[in-house]
């Protein structure tokens, strides 16, 4: 099974120079067929949006960009199990939108574990839901329940 928790830094995509370069890697560390990697790279550029950067230093990128990049890092090589760490903090509206479009299309065959401070992004990308606070572990279930039994809309504190 394939696993990979991604919160790449600023120094690793420095590190590894190029945007093909940093896909390629993490496709041998998962020990990915030699044969298929021209292939699969092609496939994340192409469902990231960023097939004009194949080629472009990664340290160059905006930050947005690099989100997407470490979003793309996490799912290359079809990983069963992908971990995200607040994947659209600081985006703007749409470039979020954009990214939530993408986790709905890559889901299928996969567990998603993602952790946000946006309810709405929990409620759209979710099939259970956990709230915690203070480090505790408060409510968990389908966005369906957690409306049915705290309301439409809930705020946090």
């Amino acid at each position: 099974m394939a696993f990979l928790l991604m919160k790449p830094t600023v120094a690793l995509y420095s590190a590894l120079g190029w945007i093909f370069t940093n896909l390629v890697s993490s496709l041998q560390l998962k020990g990915y067929p030699c044969e298929k990697i021209p292939d699969e790279v092609d496939h994340i550029l192409r469902i990231l949006n960023l097939e004009d950067k194949r080629h472009a230093r990664s340290k160059t990128l905006s930050g947005g960009m690099k989100r997407k990049l470490s979003i793309g890092i996490a799912l290359i090589g079809n990983s069963k199990v992908v971990m995200l760490d607040e994947p659209t903090s600081g985006m703007d509206p749409s470039a979020r939108r954009a990214i939530w479009d993408l986790l709905q299309g890559e889901k299928r065959g996969r567990t998603i574990l993602l952790t946000t401070h946006f309810m709405d992004e929990a409620d759209l990308l979710g099939d259970r839901i956990a709230i915690m606070a203070s480090g505790e572990l408060q409510c968990c279930g389908s966005p369906l329940f957690l409306k049915n039994k705290y309301g439409e809309t809930t705020s946090r504190s």
